[in-house]
């Protein structure tokens, strides 16, 4: 992190658990803003700044203008550059031309959809419609209700529809990128070493732990149970963020359905099943309750409903449910290494990587050994079984 950003105004924002924690970026100032807003003609003058976001990765705000009110987003360059940025504006631009109702990012007078600053890359976007329902709503918190689940799965649907016949290549390796590039292969081994390699933060982490005997011991054996079902999957560009904060809703009520999708920052080419199974880590586990209480964490009748929202767009066959059973122990493990480079390349936190790498992506994994981990499992087979007996 640049000794500069240490100086500037921080606001609170989400963690790695439940407690608010100071931001790691400095806040976006009115006159910041009004700078960046320069290269964007159509939006006119800034007005006042309304509102700081508390998500953790980047700091962004909205902003009133002439034109209305508008989100400006700010990255490190280390994090995301203006490549980076394209290859997500480019999915969205795309999903939007399949009739999908995403937030697009504005162009500057260049045409280019992002911009950079120094060390700083931005993104601006008009403020899409909707209620944002759930912005304060940390992720790995679950729906409001059922309706909203239910809503939720034939939105992601609609996204894997509509992503079909998007070919661009996987990204490029980064911080903070939801690939599925490990364990989507036979041999995962040989593909974690290369996604190590390609990431000297992570190397440099790994040295002092036998991570080896680790991946061995809590990744591998769920591996084992993935591997029948590996050839089935057809790699897709997918969202890989699907939780109810990152979706505008059509009013504050627990019937609400979903209006807008927002905020493709982990995007990537993986699977739609890969995609799913996120959704369903994201949004139906209570995994920031866990040191509190270890009982009652997931919620089934969300899981059904999403479930539900799903197949009513696209059908899930039993055997789809089983590989979404064998994949979900697993699903989070590559964005926890993706988080570790991220704290312990960038913002060079001992505590947050260690968080990555002992709770997210070992720490995930061995949970679905537990007694709720089992029920969400058993209930994804059971699901299965009914399909087959009809």
């Amino acid at each position: 992190m640049d000794a500069a950003s240490h100086h500037l105004t921080r606001v609170i924002s989400h963690g790695m658990g439940a407690d608010p924690v100071i931001s790691d970026w400095p806040a976006l100032t009115s006159a910041e803003v009004a700078r960046v807003l320069r290269h964007y003609p159509g939006v006119g003058q800034p007005l006042r700044l309304e509102w700081h976001s508390p998500r953790p990765f980047s700091a962004a705000c909205v902003m009133q203008t002439e034109s209305g009110p508008i989100i400006v987003k700010r990255h490190h360059v280390r994090v995301r550059d203006v490549a980076a940025l394209g290859e997500e504006h480019r999915f969205a631009a795309h999903l939007q031309e399949k009739g999908l109702p995403v937030s697009c990012a504005l162009a500057t007078a260049s045409g280019a959809t992002a911009l950079a600053d120094d060390y700083w890359t931005y993104e601006v976007f008009a403020l899409a419609a909707g209620v944002d329902l759930y912005r304060e709503a940390l992720s790995w918190t679950p729906f409001h209700s059922c309706a909203h689940a239910w809503s939720a799965g034939q939105m992601l649907s609609r996204l894997h529809q509509a992503a079909v016949g998007y070919e661009a290549p996987a990204r490029a390796a980064r911080p903070l990128v939801a690939s599925f590039t490990i364990f989507s292969q036979q041999d995962p081994v040989d593909p974690l070493q290369a996604y190590i390699a390609q990431r000297p933060a992570i190397a440099d982490y790994l040295e002092a732990r036998p991570w080896r005997g680790e991946v061995a011991q809590h990744l591998l054996p769920w591996h084992a149970a993935l591997k029948p079902y590996l050839d089935e999957f057809v790699p897709l560009w997918t969202h890989n963020d699907w939780h109810a904060s990152n979706l505008l809703w059509s009013d504050a009520s627990p019937q609400a359905q979903v209006q807008t999708v927002l905020d493709f920052g982990l995007c990537d080419r993986t699977t739609a099943l890969h995609d799913l199974a996120t959704a369903i880590e994201r949004n139906i586990v209570e995994w920031l309750a866990i040191p509190q209480r270890d009982e009652q964490l997931v919620h089934l009748d969300l899981l059904d409903a999403l479930l539900d929202g799903y197949a009513a767009q696209s059908p899930l066959s039993a055997r789809q449910l089983r590989a979404l059973a064998a994949l979900l122990p697993l699903v989070h493990a590559e964005f926890a290494l993706a988080e570790l480079d991220y704290f312990h390349g960038v913002t060079q936190s001992a505590i947050n990587a260690s968080l990555a790498y002992d709770a997210y992506f070992l720490g995930h994994a061995a949970w679905f050994h537990s007694a709720e981990g089992q029920r969400l499992l058993a209930h994804l087979h059971q699901r299965a079984d009914a399909l087959e007996q009809r």
